[in-house]
């Protein structure tokens, strides 16, 4: 017996034999850096009838999200589709373990975003307006840069203001389906303090001006 025989655990197949669906989708989750669609995941199973096959691979994705319901990472479905991740309750203890953490998320970064996830679609000047203050343009790059909000159209007012929106990696990135899935508003700060984001900010407001913003964000300049 060779080596590999000897460490191949034995719910793996060896020689010809197909791997179930449970197992395909397992290496394809754990090897994704990004949610999966389900159409993907049914071709990854090389399920002859599209029909069946995506009920099949669903009943599967089901049985795989039981397998992993007492584990430390968790199987969830998002708008982009389904991937793993790690269940809140050991972000704290994946965080410990990184040499470099990245820079915290600010109270104004998330007082921004906040305004735009449920007043969406909105100006800069409307922010600016419920904010109270100026909406730095450091603000606005970041907010683009990890991809949470885009410009959907423009504003039909003079200047023809950019209309600004969340995507697709905002709601991945909350573990949403669907915007109208958005918890109550006092909720948001805890679910975009993302593993790996170090540190907290304060709660946002409804409406009305900021109390002041952190120190790592000004709002001076556009």
């Amino acid at each position: 017996m060779t080596e590999m025989e000897t460490t191949t655990p034995a719910t793996v197949p060896s020689g010809t034999e197909e791997p179930g669906i449970e197992l395909v989708l397992e290496a394809v989750l754990f090897a994704a850096s990004e949610p999966v669609p389900v159409k993907d995941l049914v071709a990854a199973c090389a399920v002859a009838d599209a029909a069946a096959g995506r009920a099949e691979v669903e009943a599967a994705l089901e049985r795989l999200s039981d397998h992993y319901r007492d584990r430390s990472i968790e199987l969830v479905r998002s708008a982009g589709g389904y991937r793993f991740r790690v269940r809140q309750a050991f972000s704290g203890h994946v965080q410990a373990a990184q040499p470099e953490r990245p820079q915290r998320l600010s109270r104004a970064l998330l007082e921004t975003l906040a305004i735009i996830a449920y007043r969406q679609p909105v100006t800069r000047a409307e922010i600016e307006e419920i904010r109270g203050v100026a909406v730095s343009t450091q603000i606005m790059r970041t907010l683009t840069e990890r991809g949470w909000v885009h410009v959907v159209g423009h504003k039909e007012v003079p200047g023809r203001p950019g209309l600004y929106a969340t995507t697709r990696v905002f709601l991945d990135d909350l573990g949403l389906g669907r915007l109208d899935e958005l918890p109550p508003l006092d909720a948001l700060r805890e679910l975009v303090d993302l593993p790996g984001e170090e540190g907290g900010a304060a709660p946002v407001p409804e409406t009305g001006s900021a109390n002041g913003d952190a120190a790592d964000e000004p709002e001076s300049g556009r």
